[in-house]
């Protein structure tokens, strides 16, 4: 995709990703991220969450895919965040990752997007990007 093709408004394709117990087991291994909270239904709940739920890097992986789902292999993410996470994303809930383009910097070659991700409860968690795109 060349940076002339990008437009404000433009939506990235969503990515739909259930919560399962064994999606936050597998991806507290892989990072290593061995607080309870993320995979220990019991501890979650004496936290004040409904269950295990997603931490940052799961949240910031998929930011990652969406981008990478949209734009390809060849731009370069310069930035991701500010992120703020106000709602759980916990096991039994399906989470919906969506994204906009805010601005287009064709002489600089970037590109700001504003992301999101929806569940039942409504909107979960923000966050912005920068990518840079070679043409």
């Amino acid at each position: 995709m060349q940076i002339s093709d990008i437009k404000p408004g433009d939506t990235l394709p969503e990515i739909s990703i259930p919560i399962t117990l064994q999606r936050l087991v597998m991806e507290a291994g892989a990072n290593r991220d061995m607080s309870l909270i993320h995979h220990d239904t019991g501890v979650a709940q004496a936290t004040g969450a409904p269950d295990a739920f997603a931490n940052t890097y799961f949240l910031m992986g998929m930011f990652e895919r969406l981008m990478r789902d949209w734009i390809g292999p060849k731009a370069r993410i310069r930035k991701i965040g500010p992120l703020r996470m106000m709602i759980f994303n916990a096991v039994g809930d399906t989470v919906q990752f969506k994204g906009v383009v805010e601005a287009v910097d064709e002489a600089a070659g970037t590109v700001a997007v504003d992301m999101w991700v929806e569940s039942e409860r409504g909107k979960t968690v923000t966050s912005k990007a920068v990518l840079e795109v070679k043409d």
